[in-house]
C-alpha cells in the first residue's frame, strides 16, 4: 500500500469530527482515469474552507484503482478496510480502467466498501446550480431541488443467484433481490430523518417501488414505510411506481422534496435525477454509514472518462460538490455552505457549460475559480 500525506497547518480552533479527534481524517482513493485530476481540485478547496474555518485536517492518499489490480492482482490489500474505518470519510475520485474487464473493479472496490463498511444510504441530490442548462425546457434551478435517498446494501447487489447449465442451450440464470425488515427500516427511517431536518416547505418523502408486481419484498418496503411514518406525523407521505416517478421526475421535477426507494431502482433514477440537474459533470453522491463509528465515502458520479486522462478538460464541479457533502457530514456545514455557494457563484457566472472540454476554462482552472470565489466571499465579510 502506497500512500501520501497533505497536512494543512494546525488552527488555533480546531474543529472536532464526528469520531472525536481534533482533526479530520480523511482518506482519498483517486482510482483511475481523470479521478486524480478531480480529486485534487476538491482538495484545493478543503484547504481553502478549512484554512477560513479552523478546520484541521490530514488526507492520507491510497493507490487503489485499475493500475494497482493490474500491477499487484489485488483490489483492495491486506488491512485496507482497518485502515478505513479508521478514518473519519473517505474521498473517492473515480474507478473503471480500460485495461481491466468490467464489473472487476466496480464490485471488488465499490461494492466490497459498501457492504463491508455497512453503507447503507446513497445520498443524490438533485439539484440544478445557477447556469447549467437541464434538458428539461423551461425549467430552472427553482423547479429542481429534490434528493433521492437510496438502499445500499441490499436487492440485487447481494449476489446471490447462479447458472444451470451455462454455455448450453438449455442454460439458466437466476439472480435474486434480497429485503430485509432491519435494511428497509434503517434507511426508510433515516429519509423521515432527513426529510425533516431538510427543512423543506414541501415536507414530503415520496417511497419509490413496484408494489403492483414485486408483491414480496416491495410488499416489505410499503408495510416497513407505513409503520414508520406514524412515528413522523409532520412529514407527508406519498408513494409512486417507479415507472411512474420516471415520468414525473421529467414532467414535474418540482413535485418532489426527498424520494426513498430500493437500491436497484436507486441506481436507475439517481442517473435520471443527474442529467435534470445538468449531467454527471455536476451530479455529486455519498455513501453513508450514519451510525456511530460508521465511516463514510463521498464521490462525483461522472466515471473514470478515461478519454480525456490528462488533458486538463474534465469538469471538477461534482468533485468539489462532493468534498462540500463531506464537510457537512461530519459536522462542518458551514464550511460545506461555503463550498456550495462559491459552486452556484462560479457556475453561474464564469463556466460556458458542464461538458468537459468545453467550460470555457481547464480542470485546475474551474478549481481556482472556485477558490477565488471562496476567498472573495470571505474578504467581503470581513468588511462589513
Amino acid at each position: 500500500m502506497t500512500a501520501n500525506s497533505i497536512c494543512n497547518s494546525v488552527s488555533p480552533k480546531p474543529a472536532v469530527s464526528t469520531k472525536g479527534e481534533s482533526h479530520l481524517s480523511i482518506a482519498t482513493i483517486p482510482g483511475d482515469g481523470t479521478g486524480p485530476e478531480v480529486t485534487a481540485e476538491a482538495l484545493k478547496v478543503l484547504d481553502a474552507v478549512a484554512k477560513i474555518d479552523g478546520i484541521s485536517f490530514h488526507v492520507e492518499t491510497l493507490d487503489w484503482g485499475g493500475d494497482r489490480y493490474l500491477r499487484t492482482g489485488e483490489i483492495i490489500p491486506a488491512g485496507g478496510l482497518d485502515l478505513l474505518r479508521s478514518k473519519d470519510a473517505i474521498f473517492l475520485g473515480a474507478i473503471g480502467h480500460p485495461e481491466v474487464a468490467p464489473g472487476v473493479l466496480e464490485k471488488g472496490l465499490l461494492l466490497e466498501l459498501r457492504f463491508k463498511l455497512d453503507q447503507y444510504i446513497n445520498l443524490r441530490p438533485v439539484k440544478l446550480l445557477p447556469g447549467v442548462e437541464t434538458p428539461l425546457a423551461g425549467r430552472g434551478p427553482a423547479d429542481i431541488d429534490f434528493v433521492i435517498v437510496r438502499e445500499n446494501t441490499e436487492d440485487l447487489y447481494c449476489g446471490v443467484g447462479g447458472f444451470l447449465k451455462k454455455d448450453t442451450p438449455d442454460e439458466v440464470a437466476v439472480q435474486q433481490a434480497i429485503y430485509t425488515r432491519k435494511g428497509c427500516e434503517r434507511c426508510v427511517r433515516w429519509a423521515f430523518e432527513y426529510t425533516r431536518k431538510r427543512n423543506s416547505p414541501r415536507k414530503t418523502l415520496t417511497l419509490v417501488a413496484k408494489t403492483n408486481v414485486l408483491t414480496f419484498g416491495h410488499d416489505l418496503w410499503w408495510r416497513t414505510f407505513q409503520d414508520v411514518a406514524k412515528e413522523y406525523p409532520d412529514v407527508k407521505t406519498d408513494y409512486n411506481h417507479v415507472d411512474a416517478c420516471c415520468m414525473w421526475m421529467v414532467k414535474n421535477p418540482d413535485a418532489y422534496d426527498v424520494i426513498v426507494t430500493t437500491n436497484m431502482f436507486g441506481d436507475i433514477i439517481t442517473d435520471l435525477g443527474g442529467i435534470l440537474q445538468g449531467g454527471m459533470g455536476v451530479a455529486a453522491g455519498a455513501n453513508l454509514n450514519p451510525d456511530q463509528g460508521g465511516v463514510s465515502m463521498f464521490e462525483p458520479m461522472g466515471g473514470s472518462a478515461p478519454k480525456y486522462t490528462g488533458l486538463n478538460q474534465i469538469n471538477p464541479i461534482a468533485a468539489i460538490n462532493a468534498m462540500a457533502m463531506l464537510l457537512e457530514h461530519t459536522g462542518h456545514a458551514q464550511s460545506g455552505a461555503r463550498i456550495d455557494r462559491a459552486v452556484a457563484h462560479v457556475t453561474g457566472t464564469a463556466m460556458k457549460s458542464q461538458a468537459a472540454g468545453k467550460m470555457g476554462h481547464g480542470t485546475r482552472e474551474v478549481g481556482d475559480l472556485v477558490l477565488a470565489a471562496i476567498n472573495a466571499e470571505q474578504a467581503r465579510l470581513q468588511k462589513v
